[in-house]
């Protein structure tokens, strides 16, 4: 869930989301700052520690009619004991007035690449497909109340329109891929450095490597986006990335034979260390040990702010910083509904991207599970059962979908829940997609998992196999990898202190 996660954080910009608030460019104010974008290229190293995992790129190319930006990263993620392999690419073309006219898409990582194009139709309407390898790709047209700009876009907005200034508050009409929403995100300009960046670079033959000469100082401004969806970081005034960071990762602007030549030299570095593994780092130690099914959990959550998360609701209570998790019961089971639901929830009955749950291959799999029976209960635990049992457990790095998941029948948390869902949806139960915590061997892992409307949600959990989920899910979004984006302002600042533990089903003597 976390290798979806920073794949969702990349298509939402590959990093450079910088927004401005209370400054809603005007058409004047953008066309003037097309005046001053000038082509050129920029370059980076995607560094963990001290050890470059990857490059990326920013290139400009103006023409009389249109500007086009072109950005492209790649780097080998250390996840699950080994570097995995991953790219993205995104070319934005824009008006000479700054407006976004159309993009395109291509995310390559394991499993099927993704690939989405998009074009904006008289500032009302952006029709947008996305497509999963050679499948036919999905049409979306989604209204918008103006022009947007795609996050890659905003710094350009941001530093031509007006110089930045320390203490300023800003804010601009965003559209954001992960989302699949136009949404206004504001940021704060924090401080203001010079950094010295080495504008070219000469070959040691003595070292093999190429290394950064003519250091340039470089009047950069620090900018933090008041949203999940982007991060702090440096900009030049042409607004250009300088550098930035996020899960332990830096992206730093390099001569190009540095950042890509060195890099390529290196080669991955196929073994990977708990030291630099994402699982482990961003991983959260629990301070008591459970080692039976929880049924009921009461924890501390402290370091961030908790305003936006699905905390409370269902089998969860939140109480100032105490969270209350108690697992439903074979009472919480049973229910008078009968299949199909689609009346009383067509939002969570219905196919969306990812969840493909009316192709043929998933319709054909969730009729043979179900076969007669019509007890919502019953065909959940089918189905949750089928999956545990016919998906082989394994860590994976991209954004799954529910068919292609049915024909590969590997993956991990995220891969189980999509086709979990998508194959409740196909028989008519309403499902939808829970994300946070889960307790495994001593620490709380990023996790993913479904909920099943019966007579209220009940979380389940094909990844562990277990119907209903135990009390060790701590929730804390409902929705897909976009809404999962949310939990990335947790990792390396959420404390977990479990204050007691149960296994006794509610009403009974709790062990503590």
């Amino acid at each position: 869930m976390v290798g979806g996660a920073i794949i969702v954080a990349w298509i939402a910009g590959l990093g450079v989301l910088i927004q401005r608030e209370y400054f809603r460019p005007q058409t004047e104010q953008l066309a003037e700052a097309a005046k001053r974008v000038a082509p050129g290229a920029v370059y980076y190293g995607v560094m963990q520690g001290d050890r470059q995992v990857g490059f990326a790129s920013s290139v400009i190319d103006t023409t009389t009619n249109s500007i086009i930006v072109h950005d492209y990263l790649v780097a080998d993620v250390p996840m699950g004991g080994r570097a995995r392999r991953a790219s993205a690419r995104t070319n934005v073309t824009l008006s000479r007035r700054l407006r976004t006219m159309e993009f395109d898409f291509e995310l390559n990582a394991e499993g099927e690449p993704v690939h989405a194009t998009g074009r904006v139709d008289g500032d009302s309407v952006l029709i947008l497909q996305i497509g999963y390898g050679t499948a036919k790709p999905d049409t979306q047209r989604i209204p918008l109340s103006g022009p947007v700009l795609l996050p890659t876009i905003v710094p350009l907005a941001l530093a031509l329109s007006e110089p930045p200034k320390v203490g300023k508050h800003y804010v601009l009409p965003v559209f954001n891929p992960a989302s699949m929403a136009a949404a206004d995100i504001g940021i704060d300009v924090q401080a203001e450095s010079a950094f010295v960046v080495p504008d070219s670079a000469v070959y040691d033959s003595a070292t093999a490597r190429w290394k950064g000469i003519r250091d340039t100082p470089l009047r950069a401004w620090q900018v933090a986006a008041k949203s999940t969806s982007g991060f702090s970081g440096w900009i030049d005034e042409q607004g250009r990335i300088v550098q930035t960071t996020q899960l332990g990762f830096v992206l730093r602007r390099l001569p190009y034979e540095v950042a890509f030549e060195n890099w390529r030299a290196d080669g991955p570095h196929d073994a990977v260390g708990h030291d630099r593994d994402i699982l482990q780092m961003t991983a959260i130690a629990a301070n008591k040990r459970m080692t039976s099914r929880v049924n009921v959990l009461r924890a501390r959550l402290t370091g961030v702010d908790l305003t936006g998360f699905d905390l409370n609701g269902q089998r969860q209570r939140l109480s100032g910083d105490t969270l209350i998790v108690t697992a439903e019961t074979e009472r919480d089971l049973t229910t008078t509904q009968t299949l199909p639901m689609r009346a009383r929830d067509p939002v969570n009955t219905r196919p969306e991207p990812l969840i493909e749950s009316r192709s043929p291959q998933i319709l054909s799999l969730a009729r043979r599970l179900a076969g007669a029976e019509r007890n919502p209960r019953i065909v959940a635990e089918r189905i949750n059962t089928w999956v545990h049992d016919s998906l082989k457990k394994r860590i994976t790095f991209g954004v799954p979908n529910a068919v292609q998941v049915l024909q590969t029948r590997t993956g991990d948390c995220n891969e189980h829940t999509q086709l979990f869902v998508a194959l409740a949806r196909a028989a008519g139960l309403p499902a939808r997609i829970a994300a946070g915590l889960a307790f495994v061997d001593g620490k709380f892992f990023y996790h993913a998992w479904p909920e099943i409307l019966l007579d209220d949600w009940v979380a389940v959990d094909p990844t562990f196999g277990q119907f209903p989920a135990d009390a060790a899910h701590l929730r804390f979004t409902v929705g897909g990898l976009a809404r999962q984006t949310e939990l990335l302002r947790l990792m390396g600042n959420l404390k977990i202190d479990v204050l007691s533990v149960s296994d006794a089903p509610r009403g009974t003597t709790a062990r503590k």
